[in-house]
């Protein structure tokens, strides 16, 4: 079988539903993100999924991943892994786009423009091709618990895309996603499917 990586944003945070860039800030769960971990883990241990019995697990050392991971039942099983951590903002950590608009330019785009004192948008990719090279390093899934951003750049270089299309993929918290394969190459099997949260907003 050829490996599988599965990808849960983590939960939802109060910067997260206020649209804060947080990168490196350890910022906890609201109830809602809680939740929403519990009803992820819940799903995972139905089929087809089963528990994912045989899958490896890493986690963003950042308490909103790893707390994700833990609350869907993953944690016993998970490696912290720095490679999964949020794109570093510099400057603009904490700030919303208009906010960072107005200091900077006013159609700045991060996938562009980038983000100042931070990491470059090709350091994040480095370090999502670091990921995907371990990954397919042996017959088995991962499942990946880390954060919106790193993880849109991740699935672009699964495809062999430049970083910049993460750009036109979404993600949303506590989301599932699975990067799979199609005719032997590369492909997106599932994509910020959130369907375990329906429950909660119905």
């Amino acid at each position: 079988m050829a490996p599988r990586i599965l990808l849960v944003r983590h939960g939802q945070t109060a910067w997260s539903r206020l649209g804060r860039h947080t990168g490196r800030t350890d910022i906890p769960l609201l109830e809602e993100g809680r939740r929403g971990a519990k009803l992820l883990g819940e799903r995972l241990r139905r089929a087809p999924w089963s528990g994912l019995p045989d899958v490896e697990v890493r986690t963003s050392p950042l308490v909103r991943a790893s707390e994700t991971c833990e609350l869907a039942g993953f944690g016993e099983r998970a490696t912290p892994w720095d490679a999964l951590m949020e794109w570093d903002y510099g400057a603009y950590e904490g700030l919303t786009p208009p906010e960072i608009r107005a200091l900077s330019r006013p159609d700045w785009l991060i996938w562009r423009d980038g983000v100042r004192d931070g990491e470059a948008l090709s350091e994040v990719a480095a370090r999502a091709d670091e990921v995907i090279g371990w990954a397919r390093s042996a017959d088995r899934d991962v499942l990946l618990f880390a954060h919106g951003h790193v993880l849109r750049v991740l699935a672009a270089r699964w495809l062999s895309l430049e970083p910049s299309f993460a750009a036109r993929i979404q993600l949303d918290p506590t989301s599932l996603s699975v990067l799979g394969w199609a005719y032997g190459e590369p492909a997106v099997e599932r994509w910020n499917d959130a369907a375990h949260l329906e429950s909660e907003s119905a």
